[in-house]
């Protein structure tokens, strides 16, 4: 093969030491799962025990390649990170773009997964040479954000590229980030269960190269992708990033406030957010991510800001203050939180203070850099903070479940679902819980002509597949979804580029089975953890209070779509693959309870 090794790197930590094994792959491991979160998601099945506590040391966190990473093709330069959620008990899969991504693949393997814990906090390096890898406890380095841990390494060094925790990972924070070069595998916890292993750093070092099958046919093809993701289609991205949806959103009435209990913040508010006035309040400095010739990396006063950002620690939160709210951002990235969960959380808590439910001096608008601090440290109110809503709704009750905004444990991103009921659906189905990236269904609801007040039964099931489907061929190659409008016919320049790139032949047919396989892969592994369908639903604030211009969401509705979109997967109704879907995607070969991957024999 090329663009593929053929094999895995299994680490196995214990104590102050670490153990690793390349474990081979047969070829149809890549025929079916292509790479990225596609084979991330087959590992993850492979290697976590079924019922295994997420922040077990048994439970394993893998980082997935792709057959294009390292190639010269732009914006792949990225990885996948999988592991069982802690905050939601379901799967998760993070995208992170970064130098590290390039690094770890010259270890030469296709991915990374790491089991076990070290007896105290340390520096895991991994080298092409298994003799080279080694554990170094790094007690001083506690405390760190990410970026300080990287100045402080390079000054001394040790390495030039990590990936790696903040405090908020070193505490278990249930939404806690791994960051690498600057940029986060943000949503699900993923730095919570690196935080757990105790490892507060990963460096990687090696000089492998996988190679193409049709270098001429791939540089030509880099030439053309490189060409369009520098025209029109990518230029909102490059000239003001995806900032510029919110005063997008507020003028459509879809930018959700004070915790989803209204929308819209005013004209005047949302420019004040925008990125002329985020400008105003910080330097603004545009950079691109590594092998990335889009550029839409926006960073004001030394933060990136994106939309779902803006919207957690703004308008989620009643802030309009740009200052404030880059304070807010800066404070996630130092510290390791997921802004959206972290926002999301914050809202909810404040709603419940207003409300008398609590006794904690918050409210909207509060200044939450404190709180951030407290949260990341597991301090005071900040230890049940890091569990995040639907854990906090638990505790808190007094009905205060019902404005709890999360799905599978996930808090919601910036789209106000009423407004939007195609992405409703999309919304209560994602498999890593509430979540945009997974199902960019919202596209579906801002084209021309479709009615996005009503939920379309007949039609939204089957536009929440594609969406999804999308998703899983873009996040397995691994491409940027920013790509998607310059890549005109994505399962045939999918096809194309993995057959120049690796050498098996791939067709459209071929890609799309494979897109339908790893949703049924990811669906399988949470209902092996414990998912059912009372799950896949919306908190009732969306359903018992509408919006001031009337619009909600009618359960009935609801519930048809869902039932539509299970049939329409081939769903039975426990929500399990049904016998012709384990046949047609040949589940059966996949699914098995048997783990055909050893481990390590023992520890070096």
């Amino acid at each position: 093969m090329r663009g593929n090794f053929g094999r895995i790197l299994l680490v196995e930590l214990r104590g102050d030491r670490v153990a690793v094994e390349r474990v081979p792959l047969p070829e149809a491991v890549y025929q079916a799962f292509v790479g990225g979160v596609g084979l991330g998601a087959y590992l993850l099945w492979r290697f976590a025990p079924a019922g295994v506590d997420p922040l077990a040391p048994e439970a394993p966190l893998v980082y997935a390649f792709s057959p294009l990473l390292g190639t010269s093709l732009t914006t792949t330069a990225k990885f996948a990170v999988l592991c069982k959620s802690p905050l939601t008990g379901r799967i998760s899969d993070g995208l992170s773009s970064s130098r590290f991504a390039l690094a770890a693949k010259r270890l030469g393997v296709d991915a990374i997964v790491v089991r076990g814990a070290l007896d105290r906090l340390g520096w895991l390096h991994l080298d092409e040479d298994p003799a080279a890898c080694r554990v170094e406890p790094c007690p001083a380095w506690a405390g760190l954000s990410a970026h300080e841990l990287s100045d402080m390494a390079a000054k001394q060094g040790l390495f030039r590229h990590v990936s790696a925790i903040g405090p908020a990972g070193e505490a278990q924070v249930r939404y806690a980030t791994i960051s690498n070069d600057g940029r986060h595998a943000g949503r699900g916890g993923a730095g919570a269960v690196l935080g757990a292993k105790r490892v507060k750093a990963i460096s990687v070092r090696g000089a492998a190269v996988a190679g193409v099958a049709d270098a001429a046919s791939v540089q030509a093809r880099a030439r053309d992708l490189a060409a369009r993701s520098a025209g029109a289609a990518t230029e909102k991205y490059r000239a003001l990033g995806t900032a510029a949806n919110l005063e997008t959103f507020d003028r459509l009435r879809i930018l959700p406030r004070r915790n989803f209990q209204t929308v819209s913040i005013g004209q005047a508010a949302a420019r004040r957010l925008a990125p002329e006035g985020l400008a105003r309040a910080g330097e603004h400095v545009r950079d691109s991510c590594a092998g990335c010739t889009i550029g839409c990396d926006h960073r004001y006063g030394g933060t990136r800001i994106e939309y779902e950002t803006q919207f957690a620690l703004g308008p989620l939160i009643d802030v309009d203050d740009p200052a404030r709210l880059l304070a807010a951002a800066g404070a996630c990235d130092a510290l390791g939180l997921d802004t959206i969960s972290a926002g999301g959380t914050l809202a909810f808590a404040m709603e419940c203070a207003e409300r008398g439910l609590v006794d904690w001096p918050l409210r909207f608008g509060a200044d939450v850099l404190p709180w951030l601090r407290a949260i990341a440290r597991r301090e005071g109110a900040g230890d049940l903070l890091a569990e995040g809503t639907r854990r906090l709704a638990a505790v808190i009750g007094q009905g205060s479940e019902r404005f709890a905004c999360h799905v599978k444990g996930l808090e919601l991103p910036g789209y106000e679902p009423r407004a939007m009921q195609t992405f409703a659906l999309g919304l209560c189905v994602a498999s890593r819980g509430a979540d945009h990236n997974r199902s960019g269904a919202y596209q579906a609801d801002l084209q021309a002509g479709v009615d996005r007040y009503r939920a379309d039964v007949a039609r939204a099931p089957a536009r929440v597949i594609e969406a999804e489907d999308n998703a899983a061929l873009l996040d397995s190659l691994i491409l940027c979804k920013f790509l998607r409008g310059a890549i005109r016919e994505p399962w045939r320049e999918g096809a194309e580029l993995l057959t120049m790139v690796t050498g098996m032949s791939r067709g459209e047919d071929d890609l799309r089975r494979s897109a339908r396989r790893i949703a049924a892969v990811r669906h399988a592994f949470n209902v092996r953890e414990g998912w059912t369908l009372a799950e896949d639903r919306l908190p009732d604030r969306f359903h018992d209070e509408a919006l001031e211009d009337g619009a909600s969401l009618d359960r009935a509705d609801v519930a048809a779509m869902l039932d539509a979109y299970h049939a329409a997967r081939g769903h039975v109704p426990s929500g399990g693959p049904s016998e012709r879907l384990r046949r047609e995607l040949e589940l059966d070969a996949w699914l098995t309870d048997a783990p055909p991957l050893q481990g390590p024999a023992s520890l070096g």
